[in-house]
């Protein structure tokens, strides 16, 4: 999980990111992004029951996204904050590497913008 301090608390930052953000797609998710005055990135993944009525399968997807993220975000974000909209059941299913990729090109799209 991620820490504290790159986390969104409360839906303020949130309506901003949506409101203001630069979106960049991949096949089964997109990532909306603003660049702010913090020095931390924060990131919040956003899975909808349209996707996956159980909850126990979202929050499988959403928990392999934020690991995927926290092991790779310091690499691809400084002081960006992220929303990544998870749009296909699949992800909870395919192999983390692929999974991997999928997240990794999202956030190398991100830091090119």
């Amino acid at each position: 999980m991620l820490t504290k301090k790159h986390r969104f608390q409360g839906p303020a930052g949130l309506t901003r990111v949506y409101q203001k953000g630069v979106t960049v797609r991949s096949q089964f998710c997109a990532a909306r992004f603003t660049r702010g005055k913090r020095t931390e990135f924060r990131v919040a993944v956003v899975v909808s029951k349209k996707v996956a009525k159980s909850a126990p399968e979202r929050n499988r997807i959403r928990r392999r996204v934020y690991e995927i993220v926290r092991l790779q975000a310091s690499g691809y974000l400084t002081n960006e904050d992220v929303v990544i909209t998870i749009f296909d059941s699949r992800l909870s299913s395919i192999e983390h590497s692929e999974l991997q990729e999928i997240i990794i090109r999202l956030l190398s799209q991100i830091k090119e913008n």
